[in-house]
C-alpha cells in the first residue's frame, strides 16, 4: 500500500500573506497555491526546474496593476514576480522561485483589428496561431514564425523578441511590435512607442516615473553610442538583453522604450497589451526541397538559396529526418519529400518563395530549379534531387513536420534525450558550414550524438546534444560544452542566444557585452526594476545589487529524476520522457490533442502537467522507501486482506476530513483525463497518459477507496450481455426517473444509454446468419476462408448499437462475403480506463487466447469500434508483452480496403458525405480520412472529412456526473458548429462514444459509415 506523502516545500510567510492580501484586494484572477498547480510551471522546454511559491492568473491589465501596487507595501518588499506566457521557453526564461504570473489563461483576447491600417491591438496571452487564425479573413497574418506557434503566446514572443523561419524577409519580433501596455513594479501603467522631436525631449523633461525611464534609456544610449555599435553583431538575429542598438534613432531623435521591452524577458515590467504590426499573406508560395548526400553539403549549399531571392531556407539532417520518419506525421509528407533511388538522403534544405506576383515567383523558382539541375549534371554541392511544391495545403505539412522536429529530438531511444541548452547559436551565414564544423568537432570529441536542424538562411541552427541529466558526471559535460560553444560563437562573430532568449544563460551577459555596456544594462534594469522583483536573475541585475544572476549551474530536473530508482524510472518513461515541449497545450479545439486542457486551461490537466506530477509522485514514494514495481507485483498476483479493507475504510474517511496528501492532487488531475490517447501518438515524445493514470490508480486504490461508478465501469463487459437479454425490461427500468436520480446520486453517472432493441442476437437470428462453429470454421476449404470475416463484437456497439454490427453483417454479405459474429469476449478497455489493472490482465490474457485460436484458420477478424480494436494493439502488448501473441484484429476501413481490388467501381454521384472520425482512431490510424474516403470513392460516393477535435464523451467519461458539464462543453467548442452547418442525415461518426454525445445533445443520433455504404449497395 502507498504511503500517505506529506506536503513538501511548503509557501513561506510573507508570501502567504500577501496572497491572502491580493485575495482580498479586487483581484478578479486566480490564485493558485497548490502544490500541484506549482509543480506545473516549475519547468519549460528547458533542462531546469524551480518551484514557485504560488501561481496567479489575471484576468485584465487592471488586475496586473493591483498585484504589482499591492507589491509596494512595506511587508511585501520581499515577494517578487516573473511573468509566464506559453510556457514554452529552452532557457527557463519564465522559472522562478517567487511568484508566477500567468497571462495565458484570461489575458488572450484580440481586442482591436485595423484591417485598412494593417494593425491590431491584443492581450499579450493570446496564442500567435490563435491570432492568424482571426486575422487570416483579412488575409492578414503576424509574420514573425516560431516552431511552437500553436501554444506560444505573443507575451513570450515579445519578451524573448522570437523569430524563426522566414526571418530574413519578415524580420523579428521586435520588428512588428508597434507599441506597448507595460505595467510598471510599482503598478503604474505606461504605453509606449515612438516619441519624436519636440515630443521627446518634452518626455526627457517629465518630472515624473516615465521621465525617469526615458532620461536613464536615452543617457545610456547617447553616451555610449561607439561602444554599442562596436560592440552589437551585425545579425539578423537580436540577442535579447536589452536592445540599445534600436532604441533610439539619432536622425530623426526618436526613442521608442517598445524596443527595450523587447527581448527584456520580463525583468523590466509586465507587457498587458500591445499593438502589432500585421502582413499580406503572398497569394502565391512555393517550397522546393533539396535531397543531399550529407548534412554539410546542405549547409555549404545554403548561400545559393538565399542569393536565389528565396523567403527562407530550412535544413534538417538526418537524424532529424529519421526520427520523423518513424512518427506520425510522416505519413503526411513521404510524397512530397521522397527518397532518391540508389542514393542515401543525409540532408534536407527546405527553400520557400513567396510573393505577391505569379510571374515573379515562377521567375525566381525556375532559376533555382536550373541552378540545381546544372549543379547535379556536374555532380557538385553534393545534391541528389530535388521536388517542387506549390499546393498550400503540402505545405503546411511539410512545415508542420519541420516544427515537430523540436519535439521529435526527445522521441530518441535510451536515456540519453538530446536537450536544449546550446541549440539557438546564431553566426553570420556565410561562416555558419566552418562554424558548425567545429561545432561537430566539440560534440565528437565528448561522443555525444545530436541532430541539427535551423534556419541557415540567418545563420541560425538548432543543435541538441544527448545527454542524460540523471547523471551528475553529464551534468558537467553540459557545463563544459555550454562554456566552449560560448567561445566558439564569439570566434566566429555570433551570439550563444540567437532566438530563444538567454534565461539561464544569463551569466554570459558581462562577458558578451563588456563591463561598459553591461553597466548600463544594469543601469536601465535599476531604473525600472531597482530593487530586483522582476523576474530576478534574469538579463542583469540592478547597479549596487548583490544578488546573483542565474547560472547553467541551477538545480535541474534531472537532480529530481536521479532520485527516482532507474528501473522505476525505466517503467515510467511514459512520464519521466516529458521534455516539456508543450504541444499539449495545442489552443486549436479541432485539433485531438488533450481536450481536458483545453476545457479548462489549467496546465496540470494536460498532459504535460500530469507527467510532472507522476514524477514527482514517484520521487517522494522513493524517498519514503516504497518501491511502486514491487507493489504493482503484489497486486497482480495477491489476494483480499481485511487488514487492507479496513485500513482503506480508515485513509478514505481521514481523506473526506480533508487531511493531506499529495497523492489526492495527483488524483485530481488524473480524473479530468478522458483517456483519449491522442497524446500517445501526437506528442512528440509519445508521453502517454492513459497508460501510467491505469498505474496510478490501481495503486492510488490500494489505499483509498474507489467510488461506485469505478465498479459499474469496470464490470460493463460482464453485466452489459444480461441487459442486452431483456430489452423490453431494462430499458423501462433505466427510463424512470427515479433510476435515473438515484444512479446520479447513489453511483455518480448520468444519461445511461439504453440497449438496443431488438438485440443483435434477435437481428441475427431473424436473419438467419451463420452462427460461429469453430469446427465448420476449420473444414473450409482456402478459397472459402478468403471469402469469410470474423466480426469481433465489443460491448458497446454489440449491446447498445446493435444495428451497426448487423449493418455490417449486412454489407459484408452485399460485398460476397461469409460474416461469421464472433462469441463476445470482453475485451477489458473499461477496467483498464479505471486502473483495475490485474482483472485487465486476466480478460487480456482470456481474450488473446480465444483470438490467437482463430487467426491460425487465416481468416480476417474485423472490430467495429476504432477504440476497442486499437486497444487489442496497445495496451494488449503493453500487458500480455510476447504472451500477446500475433492475433491481428482490423479496423473496419482496413479490411474494406484490401477488399476494394476485387469490388467493381463506381462513379461518385449524389451529394457528400461528411466523417467526423473518433480521435483515437484518427491519432493513431492518422490515414483514417484518406482511408474512409477512398472506399466511399470506389463504391460510387464523395466523402468529406470534418477536421474536429474530442466530442466530449469518450467512453464513459461524459456520463460520469463531475464531467457531464465538461463534456457539452467540449461538444459546443468543437463538434456543434461543424455538424449543424451539414446536413444530420449525412453526418458520420466511427466512435460509439461519438455517436451517443450526438444523441444525447442533439436529440438524433448519427450513422456509422457502414451504414451509409450499405445504403449505397442497397
Amino acid at each position: 500500500m502507498i504511503p500517505k506523502i506529506d506536503l513538501q516545500q511548503q509557501i513561506t510567510p510573507t508570501y502567504f500573506e500577501f496572497l491572502d492580501a491580493l485575495a482580498q484586494s479586487g483581484f478578479r484572477g486566480d490564485i493558485e497555491r497548490s502544490y500541484a498547480s506549482r509543480l506545473a510551471v516549475a519547468t519549460d522546454n528547458s533542462v531546469y526546474q524551480m518551484l514557485p511559491q504560488a501561481v496567479v492568473f489575471p484576468r485584465s491589465t487592471q488586475d496586473l496593476s493591483l498585484l504589482l501596487s499591492l507589491g509596494t507595501k512595506p511587508e511585501f518588499q520581499e515577494v517578487k514576480f516573473a511573468p509566464r506566457g506559453g510556457g514554452t521557453g529552452t532557457n527557463g526564461q519564465s522559472l522562478t522561485e517567487t511568484l508566477v504570473v500567468d497571462s495565458s489563461r484570461y489575458l488572450n483576447q484580440l481586442l482591436t483589428l485595423d484591417a485598412p491600417g494593417r494593425r491590431v491591438r491584443v492581450q499579450t496571452g493570446i496564442v500567435k496561431d490563435k491570432l492568424n487564425q482571426q486575422v487570416a479573413g483579412h488575409h492578414l497574418f503576424f509574420s514573425p514564425d516560431l516552431s511552437t506557434s500553436n501554444r506560444a503566446t505573443l507575451g513570450g514572443m515579445i519578451n524573448t523578441d522570437a523569430s524563426g523561419q522566414g526571418s530574413l524577409v519578415y524580420g523579428k519580433t521586435s520588428d512588428h511590435v508597434l507599441g506597448v501596455t507595460a505595467v510598471l513594479v510599482d503598478g503604474s501603467i505606461i504605453e509606449t512607442g515612438p516619441v519624436s522631436g519636440a515630443a521627446l525631449d518634452a518626455k526627457l523633461e517629465e518630472d515624473s516615473r516615465e521621465g525617469e525611464l526615458y532620461r536613464c534609456v536615452y543617457f545610456s544610449v547617447t553616451e555610449h553610442a561607439g561602444e554599442i555599435e562596436k560592440r552589437f553583431p551585425k545579425l539578423n538575429r537580436f540577442l535579447t538583453g536589452y536592445d540599445l542598438k534600436h532604441v533610439y534613432h539619432k536622425a530623426s531623435h526618436t526613442l521608442d522604450l517598445t524596443r527595450i521591452l523587447c527581448g527584456s524577458e520580463g525583468s523590466l515590467a509586465f507587457i498587458a497589451e500591445a499593438w502589432l504590426d500585421l502582413t499580406d499573406i503572398p497569394p502565391y508560395r512555393t517550397l522546393v526541397n533539396v535531397k543531399y548526400d550529407s548534412f554539410l553539403s546542405a549547409l555549404r549549399n545554403a548561400p545559393l538559396m538565399v542569393e536565389a531571392k528565396a523567403l527562407s531556407v530550412e535544413t534538417v539532417d538526418s537524424k532529424v529526418l529519421g526520427l520523423a520518419r518513424e512518427d506520425i506525421v510522416w505519413h503526411s509528407v513521404s510524397e512530397l519529400i521522397q527518397d532518391v533511388p540508389g542514393k542515401v538522403m543525409d540532408g534536407l534544405n527546405m527553400v520557400e518563395y513567396a510573393d505577391h506576383d505569379a510571374d515573379a515567383q515562377r521567375e525566381k523558382v525556375d532559376a533555382l530549379c536550373a541552378q540545381l539541375d546544372a549543379l547535379m549534371a556536374r555532380g557538385e554541392a553534393g545534391i541528389i534531387g530535388y521536388q517542387v511544391c506549390d499546393d498550400l495545403s503540402s505545405l503546411n505539412r511539410i512545415y508542420a513536420m519541420r516544427k515537430k522536429a523540436v519535439g521529435l529530438l526527445g522521441n530518441t531511444k535510451g536515456r540519453q534525450k538530446p536537450i536544449a541548452f546550446v541549440e539557438d547559436t546564431a553566426v553570420p551565414p556565410e561562416n555558419l558550414a566552418d562554424y558548425i564544423v567545429e561545432f561537430r568537432a566539440l560534440l565528437d570529441a565528448n561522443q555525444l550524438q545530436y541532430g541539427m536542424f535551423g534556419h541557415v538562411d540567418a545563420g541560425v541552427l538548432h543543435v541538441r546534444p544527448a545527454l542524460d541529466m540523471t547523471d551528475p558526471a553529464q551534468e558537467v559535460t553540459l557545463r563544459k560544452i555550454s562554456d566552449k560553444v560560448n567561445a566558439l560563437t564569439a570566434k566566429y562573430g555570433g551570439l550563444m542566444w540567437g532566438e530563444h532568449g538567454k534565461g539561464f544563460r544569463s551569466e554570459y551577459s558581462p562577458t558578451f557585452f563588456g563591463e561598459v555596456l553591461y553597466t548600463e544594462l544594469r543601469r536601465i534594469k535599476s531604473a525600472f526594476d531597482p530593487f530586483n522583483r522582476l523576474n530576478p536573475g534574469k538579463i542583469c541585475t540592478p547597479l549596487d545589487s548583490l544578488d546573483q544572476l542565474v547560472s547553467v549551474d541551477a538545480t535541474k530536473r534531472g537532480f529530481f529524476d536521479r532520485q527516482i530508482p532507474i528501473h522505476v524510472r525505466d517503467s515510467y518513461t511514459p512520464a519521466m520522457d516529458c521534455n516539456g515541449n508543450g504541444l499539449c497545450f495545442d489552443f486549436d479545439v479541432n485539433s485531438p490533442m488533450c481536450p481536458s486542457m483545453k476545457l479548462t486551461s489549467d496546465r496540470r490537466h494536460s498532459p504535460k502537467g500530469r507527467a510532472g506530477l507522476v514524477r514527482e509522485w514517484l520521487r517522494q514514494l522513493s524517498a519514503q522507501g516504497f518501491d511502486p514495481m514491487a507493489e504493482e507485483a503484489a497486486i497482480m498476483t495477491g489476494g483480499v486482506s481485511v487488514k487492507g479493507l479496513v485500513e482503506r475504510v480508515k485513509f478514505t474517511w481521514q481523506k473526506q476530513r480533508g487531511e493531506y496528501d499529495f497523492s489526492h492532487e495527483v488524483k485530481e488531475a488524473m480524473d479530468g483525463c478522458l483517456a483519449c490517447k491522442a497524446c500517445s501518438s501526437q506528442c512528440p515524445v509519445k508521453v502517454d497518459v492513459p497508460t501510467f493514470r491505469a498505474r496510478f490508480l490501481q495503486l492510488y486504490h490500494q489505499r483509498y477507496q474507489r467510488p461506485p461508478k469505478d465498479y459499474l465501469v469496470s464490470f460493463v463487459e460482464s453485466y452489459t450481455p444480461w441487459m442486452a437479454k431483456l430489452p423490453g425490461i431494462i430499458n423501462p427500468l433505466m427510463s424512470n426517473s427515479l433510476v435515473k436520480k438515484g444512479a446520479s446520486s447513489l453511483l455518480g453517472m448520468v444519461d445511461m444509454p439504453l440497449v438496443s432493441q431488438p438485440s443483435l442476437t434477435k437481428l441475427l437470428n431473424e436473419a438467419a446468419n451463420p452462427r460461429f462453429d469453430l469446427s465448420e470454421l476449420e473444414a473450409l476449404s482456402p478459397e472459402q476462408k478468403a471469402k469469410t470475416v470474423l466480426i469481433v463484437q465489443d460491448p458497446f456497439t454489440s449491446f447498445y448499437d446493435a444495428n451497426v454490427v448487423f449493418d455490417l453483417v449486412q454489407l459484408a454479405s452485399r460485398l460476397g462475403f461469409n460474416p461469421v459474429v464472433l462469441p463476445f469476449k470482453p475485451n477489458g478497455k473499461p477496467a483498464h480506463v479505471k486502473g483495475f489493472l490485474r482483472r485487465f490482465a486476466n480478460m487480456a490474457a482470456d481474450s488473446a487466447q480465444f483470438l490467437n485460436h482463430l487467426a491460425r484458420l487465416g481468416i480476417p477478424m474485423v472490430g467495429v469500434d476504432p477504440s476497442l480494436v486499437l486497444c487489442y494493439r496497445d495496451e494488449y502488448s503493453k500487458v500480455l508483452g510476447e504472451a500477446r501473441g500475433d492475433f491481428e484484429v482490423l479496423l473496419i476501413q482496413e479490411w474494406l480496403l484490401q477488399q476494394l481490388p476485387s469490388i467493381p467501381g463506381q462513379d461518385i454521384v449524389g451529394e457528400p458525405w461528411y466523417l467526423f472520425a473518433h480521435c483515437t482512431e484518427k491519432t493513431v490510424k492518422p490515414t483514417t480520412h484518406q482511408d474512409w474516403a477512398g472506399i466511399f470513392g470506389h463504391l460510387g460516393a464523395k466523402l468529406e472529412a470534418v477536421p474536429v477535435g474530442c466530442c466530449g464523451m469518450a467512453g464513459t467519461y461524459g456520463h460520469e456526473r463531475e464531467h457531464v458539464e465538461g463534456s457539452k462543453q467540449l461538444y459546443n467548442m468543437s463538434w456543434a458548429q461543424p455538424l449543424h452547418n451539414k446536413p444530420i442525415a449525412r453526418c458520420l461518426a466511427t466512435g460509439f462514444s461519438c455517436r451517443s454525445q450526438v444523441k444525447r445533445i442533439e436529440g438524433q443520433g448519427i450513422q456509422h459509415p457502414v451504414q451509409a455504404l450499405l445504403s449505397l449497395l442497397q
